[in-house]
């Protein structure tokens, strides 16, 4: 070993001992070293270069979700934002313009397009790739449909009513709402594939997709909801998106937003790893962006924490993705096997630490008196209260 790489594996090694973490421990949150030209890729590239060392095998670990939170926990996540490089990283990305309406689409093809069958290999039947209800759930299958209703009777549907979904993903939503509460719905979506696959499920369903950004969207709508697509929006067009709901939504209309958000607002650039191989042009909001974006515009009506439900979902991902990897494998790679890993390794680790959080915002276009959110069936005081 150089002496270059013994100084650096000393530093890498005092860095995890603060989050309880030991290389070539036994517990597993501990890492295994396979090859030494990690630790200089660690001090050298941070998040970026422990992901993509992971990436290439160059390391493992057992507990990758439990490593990640100790991590976090320690605030070694923040080593890369004081190492100078991050700087020239952050204006990179803040010269790119998150959220710019020029990149709308490069998500949808760099992400949600990669394959049908990857999604369908560890998520549920319908296809929800969004946090799951647990309350009274014990399957994955129960926790999804659960929260797809649970937002069915926040948003107080009934027959007849028409409703906005930005970001549709591949349908489960408007499927569940359309069967259910004999609603029509309009699905928008960045991704192809997404509305390839929703359409050939629609059958005699009133849903109708387009692939289209958010702000193109048009016509007025009883109901607008946004399940896992308000932390692709962009700090700089949270009010823009606010503003699509408000022209959007019937003098009388209710909008539910189902979104991460971080204890502070997460530029993308603080999750180099996540932005670069998974989720590009994402931040994540915090709770008073999203209160400050619709002040002015929307009425709060109503917002609920769904406190480890995400962490449980990514749980039961991963293990459906290791399970099933065997039917998708001559689609992709072993570094792609690897990077999936991480990801929903280090994402169940965000939350297990208190960093991320799920929250479901629920406001009106000009308030409802006495309205009470509530997970049966919203409530009002009288019927002449609506």
């Amino acid at each position: 070993m150089s002496k270059d790489t013994a100084r650096a594996r000393a530093l890498v090694e005092e860095l995890l001992g603060k989050a309880d973490v030991i290389v070539g421990g036994t517990r597993p949150w501990d890492i295994h070293v396979h090859d030494e030209r990690f630790f200089t890729r660690m001090i050298r590239h941070g998040q970026l270069g422990i992901g993509e060392a992971y990436m290439d095998g160059w390391w493992d670990c057992d507990g990758l979700d439990e490593m990640s939170a100790r991590f976090i926990r320690a605030d070694l996540h923040r080593e890369s934002a004081r190492d100078p490089r991050f700087v020239g990283y952050f204006l990179k990305q803040w010269l790119k313009g998150i959220g710019r309406k020029g990149l709308a689409f490069e998500v949808g093809r760099s992400h949600y397009d990669l394959s049908n069958a990857l999604f369908e290999s560890f998520l549920d039947p319908t296809m929800s790739y969004s946090c799951g209800y647990w309350r009274h759930a014990s399957t994955l299958e129960e926790a999804q449909t659960a929260k797809l209703d649970l937002i069915c009777r926040k948003l107080d549907l009934k027959p007849g009513m028409t409703v906005l979904e930005i970001g549709c993903g591949w349908g489960g939503w408007a499927r569940h709402a359309a069967q259910n509460y004999g609603v029509s719905v309009t699905g928008v979506s960045v991704s192809r594939e997404q509305i390839a696959y929703a359409e050939a499920r629609t059958g005699d369903l009133p849903i109708t997709y387009q692939l289209a950004d958010y702000r193109d969207v048009q016509g007025q709508y009883d109901r607008v909801v946004s399940i896992a697509m308000f932390e692709a929006v962009g700090r700089r067009y949270y009010e823009t998106f606010m503003d699509v709901v408000d022209r959007t939504l019937k003098p009388d209309g209710m909008v539910l937003v189902h979104t991460i958000c971080g204890n502070k607002p997460v530029a993308s650039a603080e999750a180099a790893w996540l932005n670069e191989y998974i989720f590009p042009n994402g931040e994540l909001p915090s709770v008073g962006d999203v209160f400050q974006a619709a002040q002015g515009r929307l009425v709060p009506e109503g917002a609920h924490h769904l406190d480890g439900d995400y962490a449980r979902t990514l749980a039961a991902w991963d293990t459906r993705f290791q399970q099933n990897w065997h039917t998708i494998s001559d689609q992709f790679d072993e570094r792609f096997y690897r990077m999936w890993r991480f990801y929903l390794g280090i994402s169940k680790g965000i939350f297990d630490s208190r960093l991320g959080h799920l929250w479901q915002f629920v406001f009106t276009k000009d308030g409802i008196p006495g309205l009470r959110i509530t997970e049966t069936g919203n409530e009002y005081p009288s019927a002449d209260a609506r």
